[in-house]
């Protein structure tokens, strides 16, 4: 019985999931779910993206969390519209669902934007299973957790088109094993794209928001494909 009540729920968020992206595609907006582990750099990954996208592209943020409206804050500087989605009144949920952002975007001027970034609520578990109506998911794997990450949460890089790998900049002080974690990620998921980045420094943040322009521009011309081998970063 437990199982076909989860089913239940599941095919609910589905529906709802695909008028979202009707929602999103009729306003050819592209939209960028960005998923991690809470401190991985979410937050410092779009203060970078929003800086480096300004004047060029319209857009907006969803921001989960369960409590607060802290890293909403952090991106009020830029003069984007942010919608606040705080879980807590919803069981204290740890994730965003697509009734979530269903209702999120009532206060959002869709037609007036190119794109929107969903920050979900850190967690490598729940995000994963819950699908939102984005064009793209991304993890935010930070070098700080570990190069074990995607063999002990494997669905969550199962099912995002692109990983970023955060805090590379700490690589040489933590000795870190950053061959190994992109093998692992291959393992799990050899579709993905990896990108290669400091939030903090900006190292390689451009290769990062040239992947975030090029989808914008898909997503305008309604071309589905992936974007050449040229435009990724592989090495």
């Amino acid at each position: 019985m437990e199982i076909k009540i989860v089913k239940r729920i599941l095919a609910a968020n589905d529906a709802v999931a695909e008028e979202n992206r009707r929602a999103f595609s009729g306003a050819g907006v592209y939209v960028v779910n960005v998923m991690s582990s809470p401190g991985a750099g979410k937050t410092s990954l779009l203060e970078r993206t929003l800086e480096s996208l300004s004047g060029a592209a319209r857009a907006a943020v969803i921001e989960g969390d369960i409590r607060t409206t802290m890293d909403a804050e952090r991106l009020e500087r830029f003069g984007v519209p942010i919608v606040q989605i705080n879980t807590e009144p919803f069981g204290g949920e740890c994730h965003l669902d697509a009734p979530m952002v269903r209702g999120a975007l009532e206060s959002l001027p869709l037609a007036e934007l190119d794109v929107l970034f969903i920050e979900n609520v850190g967690n490598l578990v729940c995000p994963a299973e819950f699908d939102v109506g984005a064009d793209e998911c991304v993890v935010v794997a930070s070098v700080t957790e570990g190069e074990d990450k995607p063999l002990k949460y494997p669905l969550m890089f199962r099912v995002c088109d692109a990983v970023v790998i955060n805090k590379t900049d700490l690589v040489e002080v933590l000795e870190f094993p950053l061959v190994r974690l992109r093998e692992n990620i291959m393992t799990v998921n050899p579709a993905a794209e990896i990108f290669e980045l400091s939030a903090r420094t900006g190292d390689g943040v451009q290769t990062w928001t040239n992947h975030i322009r090029s989808g914008i521009k898909r997503k305008k011309t309604g071309d589905r494909s992936r974007p050449p081998e040229n435009d990724r970063e592989t090495g």
